[in-house]
């Protein structure tokens, strides 16, 4: 099975220069805990829920006047429309994340992957499995 069979098509944006209230705006209408940021046409980075929460308001800035890129994650995974399932699911993984933002040959952005897609889509229990221990296994300092 392939990352395009099980990944969320027509994937929600947000752009990099958008303050971090509109970011929060969208993910609350849309239900959503994370966007991706884009400049233009390209995938610059991820914003989370979390990120807002951590890196804008426990720092005591303004959402108003704060711009996603000030608080995105820009050192993120992708994988690519084409890729195995498995493989994609064991580098999620490895790499703690929930979410894969899924390119095409063009590096466009064609969709996304996350934990839940995996759990719905996919048969392959023991992968659930493993990748479920993986990602939720604590950050350090251990907790």
């Amino acid at each position: 099975m392939k990352l395009k069979d099980v990944m969320t098509p027509n994937v929600e944006v947000v752009e990099f220069d958008s303050n971090l209230q509109e970011a929060a705006v969208k993910m609350k209408s849309l239900d959503i805990g994370a966007l991706l940021v884009r400049e233009g046409t390209q995938l610059v980075g991820i914003v989370t829920d979390r990120d807002i929460t951590i890196r804008a308001v426990a720092e005591g800035l303004d959402p108003k006047h704060t711009a996603v890129a000030e608080v995105m994650t820009t050192d993120f995974v992708y994988g690519y429309e084409h890729e195995d399932v498995a493989q994609a699911a064991r580098r999620m993984g490895a790499e703690q994340i929930r979410r894969l933002p899924v390119l095409n040959e063009k590096d466009e952005l064609v969709g996304i992957v996350s934990l839940g897609d995996l759990a719905v889509d996919t048969a392959n229990d023991s992968l659930k499995g493993e990748v479920l221990e993986q990602i939720s296994e604590p950050a350090s300092p251990d907790r």
